[in-house]
């Protein structure tokens, strides 16, 4: 059996690879929602959710290379260090995209407030379906994490706990924008609700980053 058949029949690639492929409509969708609608909660979410897209490609590529049987000539001791050298690089570069997506928020939020929200129900609607979603990845990868002691793995447990948090938090500020979205709460709760996402968002960011430079 060849190692590319090896890999779609191992359950950390499929979860990886359904994670992305679910993880890449989110910014697609959001993109065209920020066409009749401009939250700051929904600009930060489409941010967010594109970063971290593209951090769950960069997992998926490198668990592939990592799980593969690479760096032949070397020795299994060897062969250990590079691949847990490879994963500390990925990971710490996930925490960038996270630090670096709440940073994004921030501007957004504090910077590039619109008054006028708009149509916020794509936005609300990829929230709350996103809640449920990624609790169910968040409890997967954590099972795949104490099976196989895959760093990637543990790392893409930490991102959905934190997404599914996140969208958590989200969901609220976005359900009053839909319903009263003239009022002082909706706009209060818009400009809370994107802040606590980028504070979160970095926090995690900065936690992974440090894990993986020790």
């Amino acid at each position: 059996m060849t190692d590319k058949a090896k890999n779609k029949k191992d359950s950390g690639f499929r979860t990886l690879l359904l994670s992305a492929c679910l993880s890449s409509t989110g910014p697609l969708i959001l993109g065209l929602g920020l066409l009749v609608g401009r939250s700051s909660t929904q600009i930060s979410d489409f941010v967010r959710r594109t970063a971290e897209t593209l951090g769950i490609i960069l997992a998926l590529v490198i668990y592939v290379i990592t799980t593969g049987k690479g760096k032949e000539g070397l020795t299994e001791e060897e062969r250990m260090q590079w691949k847990e050298a490879l994963e500390k690089k990925s990971n710490t570069l996930i925490g960038v995209i996270m630090c670096i997506s709440g940073l994004s928020m921030l501007i957004v939020t504090f910077f590039f407030g619109s008054e006028d929200k708009g149509n916020v129900i794509p936005a609300l609607c990829i929230s709350s379906t996103a809640v449920i979603a990624n609790g169910l990845f968040w409890r997967k990868y954590a099972s795949l994490f104490k099976k196989t002691g895959n760093a990637i793995l543990g790392v893409q447990a930490r991102l959905y706990r934190a997404k599914a948090l996140v969208d958590t938090g989200i969901t609220i500020p976005l359900a009053v924008v839909a319903i009263r979205p003239e009022t002082h709460a909706a706009q209060y709760l818009d400009t809370i609700g994107s802040a606590l996402v980028s504070a979160y968002m970095i926090w995690c960011g900065i936690h992974t980053i440090r894990e993986n430079l020790k």
